[in-house]
């Protein structure tokens, strides 16, 4: 919808005013057909004849980069996200947390305590709502831990640990999976998203 010369290239002979497909769609699809997915459609265009052997000899490669919806990463931003996304986790497994962990969340709801060093703020809440040692001086409680606090432990614990040069460092804790790729742009030097591959036979497409 962005201009009429987009839809014509698209193959449209009139104006549309709405899209054509949700722009949901293809994630939903990617998420059903699952890592087999791509080769699962290639042998069903063969049996079907959708697609002949002989146009599989030859194909185009290429690649680009998928951004993704994350904000500008931030040191402070994301261990702000961390503490929310510990809490959030902490309250679903029934984990109580500590009373010192409590008054300072309170207050920081209140807007009295500033965040001046929210690396040690988010240390102490993992470690009174995730049960392991992350920050040096914050005592720990023993219990049995939920996969999903497991999980988002080791994301905390490396984004605690990483420096500003590291390589695979974490960017959005929703999506681990995010990396900072250099595009050479002058106005959009760097982009945030995932590195895809795009593989297409060179004569049917």
């Amino acid at each position: 919808m962005e201009n009429p010369y987009w839809q014509f290239f698209c193959g449209f002979e009139f104006f549309q005013h709405e899209p054509p497909i949700d722009a949901s769609t293809m994630t939903r699809w990617r998420k059903r057909i699952g890592p087999e997915g791509p080769k699962a459609s290639v042998d069903v265009a063969l049996e079907t004849g959708t697609a002949k052997p002989g146009s599989l000899e030859r194909i185009t490669v290429d690649t680009t980069v998928q951004p993704k919806a994350i904000a500008h990463p931030t040191d402070s931003r994301l261990y702000l996200k961390a503490i929310q996304i510990l809490v959030r986790q902490a309250r679903r497994d029934g984990i109580m947390l500590s009373r010192a962990t409590c008054g300072w969340l309170r207050q920081r709801r209140c807007g009295r305590v500033a965040m001046r060093m929210p690396g040690s703020s988010a240390g102490c809440v993992a470690n009174s709502s995730a049960f392991a040692p992350i920050s040096a001086g914050c005592s720990a409680t023993s219990a049995a831990r939920s996969p999903a606090m497991t999980n988002l432990l080791g994301l905390v614990e490396r984004l605690l640990a990483q420096k500003p040069k590291d390589r695979n460092k974490i960017y959005s804790l929703h999506a681990p999976e995010v990396v900072c790729i250099a595009k050479g742009k002058a106005h959009n030097p760097y982009e945030f998203g995932c590195k895809v591959g795009i593989a297409a036979t060179v004569n049917t497409g």
